[in-house]
């Protein structure tokens, strides 16, 4: 697992940078945010696509999370279209659905890792 982790972190770091420097040869940020703020519509601004990059990346690295936390693949996939199409709307709601399914009392441990099953 840990050599995918490492895979997965290069692949997102390299990835970043590489649209960060290409965004940045076209576009400082400066200029860029100015407008992005006064025209909206304007979506083929390269810091627009290196921040989606960016959102994307971290949509995958809190996935990662909800594949560790579930245990069924079918779950697992149907998480990762929701978290692709949805974003932080799907986290949210993933996140309380974790919180509710939480007992009264419960640490930040038990929010965070897999829950294991108990002795049968």
């Amino acid at each position: 697992m840990k050599p995918a982790i490492v895979t997965l972190a290069l692949a997102s770091l390299l990835g970043l940078i590489a649209v960060s420097v290409w965004a940045s040869g076209l576009q400082s940020i400066v200029p860029a945010i100015r407008e992005l703020l006064t025209q909206p519509s304007a979506g083929n601004n390269p810091w627009f696509i290196a921040t989606l990059a960016d959102a994307y990346f971290g949509f995958l690295w809190f996935w990662l999370w909800v594949a560790y936390k579930e245990v069924r693949w079918s779950a697992r996939l149907i998480w990762l279209l929701l978290i692709l199409g949805l974003g932080n709307m799907a986290m949210a709601a993933y996140a309380l659905l974790v919180l509710l399914r939480l007992p009264r009392g419960s640490s930040v441990e038990d929010f965070l890792l897999r829950r294991r099953p108990g002795p049968r």
